[in-house]
């Protein structure tokens, strides 16, 4: 279960946040001030931290130079919402910024946004019978291996980073062979196709109409 940290020092604010991202199945844990923040940070690994700025006894500001030294995602929340408060936080290093007040639908589709972005994956992941190891760039189906070409394990690998995200063709072809996409469809579907047959995943890599593509995976 992902871990967040909320700081925040309006108890309404504070409790509609942690009970929000609970019922969307996070651990949260609810700072009402900056020295609690703080010793939070210090004291325990975070997957993320929602940050006021305007706290009592340690302000936001001060915490968010602690968050990116550890090197934890951070989303701003404040009601300071001029630009150059905006652009400040930011430059700072804070991975996102919302104004208060928020939809709380908003809040979960910024945290799941960032989780995503940030996610780092297990080096070995296995898919049913496929076995792959993203460091050594190796993959096994049914103890097998599997003879993938330098691009075929690239658009793999971006598969498996954004799984579960329809991918546009251009954004696959220009992660995969570093340069502009003009079109090359047949190139890109022609990759998409070894990869299903050499794995069996005819049903796990679906197309998307218009769009391109999506590793599908059942949570």
């Amino acid at each position: 279960m992902l871990r967040i940290l909320v700081v925040e020092d309006d108890a309404s604010i504070g409790n509609l946040i942690y009970m929000t991202l609970t019922a969307e199945h996070y651990e949260c844990f609810l700072a009402t001030d900056g020295e609690e923040g703080h010793n939070a940070l210090e004291s325990e690994m975070w997957d993320l931290v929602l940050l006021d700025l305007m706290l009592p006894k340690i302000s936001g500001y001060e915490l968010l130079d602690l968050i990116k030294r550890i090197g934890t995602p951070v989303i701003i929340i404040s009601a300071m919402n001029e630009v150059n408060d905006r652009i400040r936080g930011l430059k700072m290093g804070a991975d996102d910024y919302i104004c208060k007040p928020f939809q709380v639908g908003e809040l979960v589709a910024r945290v799941e946004s960032l989780l995503r972005r940030t996610a780092k994956p297990k080096d070995e992941i296995v898919i049913d019978d496929v076995d792959i190891k993203l460091d050594s760039r190796t993959v096994f189906k049914a103890g097998l291996p599997v003879a993938l070409t330098t691009k075929e394990f690239d658009l793999l690998d971006t598969l498996i980073r954004n799984r579960n995200i329809a991918l546009t063709r251009e954004y696959l072809y220009e992660s995969v062979w570093r340069e502009d996409y003009l079109g090359q469809t047949r190139t890109l579907d022609n990759h998409i196709q070894r990869l299903r047959k050499k794995l069996g995943w005819e049903d796990l890599i679906q197309t998307v109409f218009r769009i391109g593509y999506r590793l599908h995976l059942p949570e």
